[in-house]
């Protein structure tokens, strides 16, 4: 474990992450002073509930320009480029991210999980096998406990399961999972890193300090970089050779069918290398194959991911709220089997979906759009697709009903993120299953 008796440290950020680091600091002996810009009354709480602890805290006007410290640690909501940080980073004072910290004080290995879709399912899925296999387990970083809290239990686990983000993984130092999954990469933060390739560097950590005594579970579409060291094992659910592929709807395990996709409660293709993935990490860890395929078949997702919420006429309407970018709401439409009307838009990220004009045209039969995008995707799909613009979420879902025949799938996949119009993703996806439910107890409405 890292020393930190009488260390002098800044936690930048107040959300989850940094008020755990900061916990998990000052437990061990450190000087803890958390700063955030924030100045709300969810702010004020927060920064009260820490001062009863004895933490320090500044936020909004009363952060300060100073820089005395030993080194900082960064909460992966916060972007590199603002001035919080800047004012440490031109101090040259050391700075890591919140997964870092967090790592030196874990004292079991760990399966950390990456990729721009599908990392919440995945590391849900592995956490699964690897208790139907009597590991003892937990998942946590971008999921459920911040892995600073969850370190607590570490001594007493056989492998932690992370799901890790680009934002997380930023400030990777010694960071080392002994088994890497990448599930993915498509275009996304595009409002946080300059280009693509700043992006996949941002991911490429997650191998950094991995060995040739660890691996790597990576998807065969997936690009490497040229100082990879760990053993590779591969997946595909898109008929390219892998040691774990999805052939004629069946999972395989090196060619050894293993179950079928039907006989899960995941649907689509981008579902089936999520199941592939943890069924890689299941085989490192001797998970026998009985209890793992039985564990595949009883997962079932969290809310918001192409979640059925209702039947209303004949018209079936899906969540997918979970959808914040170009390759979520691709997937979620090539899932699709019925005609569909799309409900899609959110906040400018900084993504071009003009390229998705030919998939609307094949599955689409109207859009409705709303949010920051609404105008962007219109320039785009209009010639593809007729789209229609409304200005709330309760406007969207009585225009997909006026449009929707019986047989449809009005299909709630944003593409965005949700910070123009709500506080998350979830507070977008609840406000969608709530007013389709309305519309339940009045369906000819």
């Amino acid at each position: 474990m890292m020393n930190v008796v009488g260390k002098k440290i800044v936690v930048l950020g107040l959300g989850e992450s940094g008020m755990e680091v900061a916990k998990l600091l000052k437990k061990f002996g450190a000087d803890v002073l958390i700063r955030d810009n924030g100045s709300s009354a969810k702010h004020q709480a927060r920064a009260e509930a820490m001062r009863q602890e004895g933490i320090a805290v500044e936020i909004g006007s009363e952060v300060k320009n100073t820089a005395n410290f030993d080194f900082g640690v960064l909460s992966p909501g916060i972007d590199p480029s603002v001035p919080l940080v800047q004012t440490l980073t031109q101090a040259r004072l050391p700075l890591m991210g919140e997964l870092e910290m967090a790592f030196r004080f874990c004292e079991c290995p760990i399966v950390a999980i990456t990729g721009t879709n599908g990392k919440t399912t995945t590391t849900e899925l592995v956490a699964a096998l690897l208790t139907a296999g009597e590991k003892r387990t937990m998942a946590s970083g971008n999921i459920g406990k911040a892995f600073s809290a969850a370190v607590a239990k570490s001594a007493e686990l056989d492998v932690m399961v992370l799901e890790v983000s680009s934002f997380q993984l930023e400030c990777t130092v010694d960071f080392r999972p002994r088994v890497s999954v990448h599930l993915n990469l498509t275009p996304d933060h595009l409002d946080r890193y300059a280009t693509m390739e700043e992006y996949r560097a941002a991911k490429w950590e997650i191998y950094k300090n991995q060995t040739p005594d660890d691996f790597a579970i990576v998807n065969v579409d997936v690009e490497l970089p040229k100082n990879f060291r760990a053993q590779k094992i591969t997946f595909s659910a898109f008929g390219k050779p892998a040691d774990y592929q999805l052939i004629d709807g069946m999972l395989t395990a090196r060619g050894e069918p293993v179950v079928a996709l039907d006989k899960t409660n995941l649907v689509g293709p981008h579902n089936a290398e999520n199941l592939l993935a943890a069924l890689a990490v299941a085989d490192l860890y001797n998970v026998p194959r009985q209890a793992a395929i039985e564990a595949m078949c009883s997962y079932v997702p969290q809310p918001h991911r192409c979640e059925k919420v209702g039947v209303v006429n004949g018209v079936t309407y899906l969540n997918d709220s979970k959808a914040t970018n170009i390759d979520a709401l691709e997937k979620a439409l090539l899932a699709m089997r019925a005609p569909v009307v799309l409900i899609a838009g959110g906040k400018d990220k900084g993504l071009d979906f003009s390229g998705l004009r030919p998939l609307l045209r094949e599955k689409v039969r109207e859009i409705v759009l709303l949010g920051q995008m609404k105008d962007k995707f219109y320039d785009w799909w209009h010639s593809a697709v007729p789209c229609h613009k409304v200005e709330t979420l309760n406007d969207a879902v009585d225009a997909a009903q006026r449009l929707a025949r019986s047989g449809d799938v009005v299909l709630f996949s944003p593409g965005c993120s949700s910070y123009d119009m709500f506080s998350s993703y979830v507070e977008r996806g609840d406000l969608f299953r709530s007013a389709v439910q309305a519309k339940l107890s009045t369906p000819n409405k």
